[in-house]
């Protein structure tokens, strides 16, 4: 028997941007903790797939095409899972753009469209989730993935920095907001992960090889990349009742230490 097994029994799960990395590693995670998942992602095949997958492995799952950069279709995806399922227990906003920009360089549009993934995006879909919950007096769950460079990050990444540390203090304005209706909302900042969107950056920006995260990992305090799995375990702990009354933290996911010099 798992250590999450059961955790999230019966429980309806939405996660935007889920079918591939860490939202689909959520997924996956999700589905053992015994829940009905829904996954949102732009393109149809990887969704299809996994949803596929989890049904092949005994799992209720569901894919909502959603291109979350309109906040109209971010809104919507709760809808379709509320039509679905009749309500919606659990949102997981995976989703995330991560283009690079400086200060000096970064477009109106590239900053706009990092607003508008990083953002905009969870700001409506979690105001559509708790809108359900807060009309059917139910309490509910949200983790936001966010990203440890939300702290401050490389400057390269100015427009996604922006744009995640405006969800670190969106996560704990919801959090306050909605305590009393017995909405649980957390964050988690996650460094750097080994997901395919993070080989795709690395080649990308960066000019990596096909090498690159053993180079990564040799850097690391802990020799290795963070793992999409373990990052989900602990998304599905959040999820749960078995983290209690904890709202409004945005938890470091990360082995480098905030304020720690040498």
């Amino acid at each position: 028997m798992g250590l999450l097994d059961g955790l999230l029994r019966d429980k309806v799960v939405l996660v935007n941007g889920g079918s591939q990395g860490v939202g689909a590693a959520i997924a996956r995670a999700a589905v053992r903790a015994g829940a009905v998942v829904a996954v949102t992602g732009r393109r149809t095949e990887p969704g299809e797939a996994l949803v596929a997958e989890l049904a092949a492995a005994g799992g209720k799952a569901m894919f909502v095409r959603a291109d979350l950069a309109d906040a109209d279709r971010a809104k919507a995806s709760v809808a379709e899972v509320v039509d679905a399922h009749g309500r919606i227990d659990c949102l997981v906003n995976s989703a995330g753009l991560t283009s690079r920009g400086t200060l000096l360089d970064t477009t109106p549009e590239l900053f706009d469209a990092h607003i508008a993934i990083n953002l905009k995006a969870p700001f409506f879909a979690m105001q559509a989730a708790v809108a359900d919950m807060v009309a059917r007096a139910a309490p509910g769950t949200i983790v936001n993935i966010i990203t440890s460079s939300a702290h401050g990050g490389q400057p390269f990444l100015a427009p996604y920095v922006a744009a995640k540390a405006g969800l670190v203090g969106l996560t704990r304005n919801a959090a306050h907001a909605h305590r009393f209706d017995r909405i649980r909302i957390n964050g988690l900042n996650i460094g750097w992960t080994a997901t395919e969107g993070e080989d795709a950056t690395q080649r990308t920006f960066h000019g990596a090889g096909d090498d690159w995260r053993e180079q990564a990992a040799a850097r690391l305090p802990m020799g290795k990349l963070g793992q999409p799995a373990e990052i989900a375990d602990f998304v599905v702990f959040l999820l749960s009742d078995r983290s209690g009354v904890v709202t409004g933290s945005v938890i470091d996911w990360d082995q480098n230490v905030l304020g720690g010099l040498d």
